[in-house]
């Protein structure tokens, strides 16, 4: 899914073009790594990925997601991700959440506000190679 330009266009890491780094990446992850496959129940296929990570500076933990594109709006980001923000509520206990999506990407924006983010302010993101920069809209939830 993270090999097409189409599903990478607004994500901070670079497009993946060698399955070899790819499956090193995977296998690199830990248990407690907080990223997770998204599989769909009928088949087994994963679809995606996605996480959520400690943010120190925000003390908040960030939600990610990518889904491969054949995929895209049947629900599957929206049902994913709030899988992933119950995970955290449920085994460490997390109440404050932000995320982010290039503003362009409204689908992206959907997908938080359906999750019950609110958005917080305008600002901009960068590859972590710092090969392109991205207008960003910002979001924060606070579980109960």
């Amino acid at each position: 899914m993270a090999e097409r330009p189409q599903v990478n266009r607004y994500m901070v890491y670079p497009l993946y073009t060698d399955v070899a780094k790819t499956r090193a990446w995977i296998e690199s992850l830990r248990p407690d790594s907080g990223e997770f496959g998204f599989q769909l129940k009928a088949t087994g296929k994963v679809i995606g990925a996605g996480g959520v990570k400690y943010v120190e500076a925000e003390n908040a933990w960030e939600l990610g997601y990518n889904l491969n594109r054949d995929y895209w709006g049947r629900g599957y980001c929206t049902e994913a991700s709030k899988a992933l923000l119950q995970w955290a509520y449920d085994v460490h206990g997390v109440r404050n959440f932000i995320a982010c999506h290039a503003t362009a990407n409204a689908a992206s924006g959907n997908v938080l506000r359906k999750c019950g983010f609110q958005f917080v302010r305008y600002g901009r993101y960068s590859r972590y190679d710092g090969s392109e920069t991205f207008d960003a809209s910002f979001y924060r939830m606070k579980m109960k």
